[in-house]
């Protein structure tokens, strides 16, 4: 079912800058290799694509024969080896989509370009990653092996039931937009849109939470 298209703040018409050169790899990562030229609903779509990007994860590392269910323990925590390569990578798609969201957002001369989606894949796959990772006390830990589908952590792994919740629950706050996500907006250049959206993020992941510590 498609949701809502994806608010954004336009606060002038979209003009690319002339007074500087187009910066292609910026706008080819700020619109998720461009899906944010889809004219309808471009954020779902980059919502789509964080969902990708999280479960792409697994099927990577596995391709590359690398042992993804090791276990490396960190100042005594006990962390797998799935978890540590997501936590790296949202770092990296956050540091990019400031970066990127920045440039584009001085280029088209807009605060907060609807064409800018990164933002939409970095909280997606924030929602995703915490909401897996998580731990439910009192549950037993899932150390069973999905065929695939659903590898977030190897820890939690993720059914389809909670992936989809994770998406509608995160498209919900992103356009919904709760304390502190509204105010966040205000926040300067690409920081600004992309800090909402990670705040959507950490509300999905509580949602998921919810739904894992309940047995949903």
């Amino acid at each position: 079912m498609e949701t809502a298209p994806k608010a954004k703040t336009v606060t002038a018409p979209t003009i690319a800058s002339s007074s500087s050169r187009k910066p292609y790899l910026s706008l080819f990562i700020a619109t998720a290799c461009g899906l944010g030229y889809i004219p309808v609903a471009p954020g779902t779509f980059g919502s789509l694509a964080g969902v990708a990007l999280a479960l792409s994860v697994y099927q990577v590392l596995a391709a590359m024969g690398l042992d993804i269910f090791q276990i490396i323990v960190v100042s005594g925590i006990q962390l797998d080896f799935l978890f540590i390569v997501q936590c790296v990578i949202a770092v990296v798609v956050a540091a990019l989509g400031v970066w990127t969201a920045s440039r584009a957002s001085r280029y088209w001369q807009q605060k907060d370009p609807q064409r800018v989606v990164i933002d939409e894949v970095s909280g997606q796959h924030l929602a995703l990653l915490l909401g897996s990772a998580l731990p439910v006390w009192w549950r037993t830990t899932n150390s069973w092996a999905p065929p695939a589908f659903g590898f977030i952590t190897y820890q939690s792994p993720l059914g389809w039931k909670y992936l989809l919740l994770g998406f509608i629950l995160f498209r919900l706050f992103d356009i919904w937009k709760p304390f502190p996500a509204r105010q966040a907006e205000s926040l300067p250049s690409g920081l600004g849109i992309m800090a909402d959206d990670w705040i959507a993020g950490i509300y999905a992941a509580l949602g998921i939470w919810l739904a894992r510590a309940f047995g949903f």
